[in-house]
């Protein structure tokens, strides 16, 4: 694919049936947990994509013995109870959120000494929580760069000392991000003598920590939420032979856009109501702007208002703020504004994304405000312009919808979706009729 992507508009309504890939945010839990349970768990439905591909090859630098059947989308991983079999080594965590979070957590608990090195991007993103957690703990933590950010040398707290006597009590600001959050409950039965997380900031749960606690469930480990904490009892251990990861709910929502602002017809097969992602919440946001969702055997399908009858909407997407993105990229097609609050953690994702929605907007023609924790966006027709990804996955996905209705869209630095959804824009072509780039 060529450095630039020009989105071919629709000249009628789409009726379409999409398959997505597998869950990042669940396919990089799954692995964790493999890695921790006390025997091999095969993992079906694996995502393959940058961030994946990154937490893969840091499992197997560790020296995690795991067979990879990419073709399949499976993998089988030898866990090993909480151990990690090499004391010492080198790490890369490349763009990956969840790799450098999950997996610096559980290091920063070993008994061993490693070195974590992390992308640019991702050396600009905050870490400063799940450091200070892990002193609490007794970790020892070098800066090989700025401090309170990767890239870092780190002495996990077991050194020297048996599982046993790493303190099970921390207190934990998930505000910038709910992954601190969840790296440490993942890494729960590391501690043989039970954890307790107090959180101190006003934020004490969110759709990502459902995902997880969910999920722990499914391998054998129960977290209780009280009083605002988390608690794991002792003596807990990750079993599970076999797990299926589900569809990306959040790649998945690119397309249900594409018949919101359409007025098509789009289905993502394996997609279910009852699934575990919170970006399902999307899809109540489609219905109250006059879509129609539609469960079917297969999965889920979104059919769209007529051209011109999408109806604005205020919407606080804290609990789902991926979607912040998409439904930027479709509000100008609404009939009134859109408003989108309580976002203001997404300046600190992979980029500012409240900048990057602003910004492009603008380019496009749109009236928007700026606000602190989010922005309004006024209806009208998107105009012809080149879009600036900022090396952000989501930016790229979520823009490229736009040019779905409105000539002259062009997306920069398409490969930044090899994160998430490497072949995003092959099905999109696929979809779409389009032959050339």
């Amino acid at each position: 694919m060529n450095e630039i992507y020009r989105v071919k508009t629709l000249q009628q309504p789409p009726r379409w049936t999409v398959e997505v890939p597998g869950s990042k945010s669940i396919t990089n839990r799954a692995l964790l947990m493999a890695a921790l349970a006390d025997g091999p768990v095969t993992l079906n439905g694996v995502l393959f994509s940058d961030d994946s591909r990154c937490f893969l090859q840091a499992l197997k630098d560790l020296g995690f013995s795991l067979d990879i059947r990419e073709t399949e989308r499976q993998v089988i991983v030898e866990g090993c109870s909480g151990r990690i079999p090499k004391q010492s080594g080198e790490i890369y965590v490349g763009s990956a959120g969840t790799a450098a979070r999950f997996l610096t957590a559980m290091l920063g608990v070993s008994a061993g000494t490693y070195r974590i090195l992390a992308s640019e991007q991702m050396q600009r993103r905050p870490m400063r929580p799940l450091f200070e957690a892990l002193f609490s703990l007794g970790a020892h933590i070098e800066w090989m760069g700025e401090i309170w950010h990767l890239p870092v040398r780190i002495t996990g707290a077991s050194a020297g000392n048996a599982y046993e006597k790493i303190g099970r009590c921390l207190r934990l600001n998930i505000s910038e991000s709910t992954q601190f959050l969840s790296a440490f409950l993942l890494i729960a039965p590391m501690f043989a003598g039970g954890l307790r997380i107090q959180i101190t900031s006003e934020k004490k749960d969110g759709s990502y920590i459902r995902i997880t606690r969910r999920m722990m469930a499914d391998f054998g480990v129960t977290v209780a939420f009280r009083d605002g904490g988390y608690d794991i009892p002792r003596g807990t251990v990750y079993h599970k032979a076999c797990y299926q990861i589900e569809p990306d709910v959040s790649a998945a929502c690119y397309f249900y856009a594409a018949a919101a602002i359409t007025g098509g017809y789009v289905k993502v097969k394996h997609v279910y109501s009852d699934g575990l992602q919170g970006d399902l919440k999307f899809l109540g946001v489609l219905e109250q702007m006059g879509c129609r969702i539609c469960e079917e055997e297969d999965g889920l399908a979104v059919a769209g208002p007529a051209p011109g009858a999408l109806q604005g909407i205020a919407v606080d997407m804290n609990d789902f703020s991926d979607q912040a993105l998409t439904l930027a990229a479709i509000a100008p097609y609404a009939s009134a504004p859109v408003a989108i609050t309580h976002i203001a953690h997404i300046r600190k994702q992979e980029s500012d994304r409240i900048f990057a929605i602003v910004s492009n907007l603008r380019l496009a023609g749109i009236t928007c405000e700026e606000q602190e924790d989010g922005v309004l966006i006024y209806p009208g027709q998107p105009k012809a312009c080149r879009i600036e990804t900022f090396d952000d996955h989501r930016v790229a996905m979520a823009f490229s919808l736009m040019g779905l209705c409105a000539e002259g869209i062009e997306i920069l630095n398409p490969q930044c979706c090899r994160k998430t959804f490497e072949n995003y824009f092959d099905i999109l072509d696929s979809l779409t009729g389009q032959t050339e780039v």
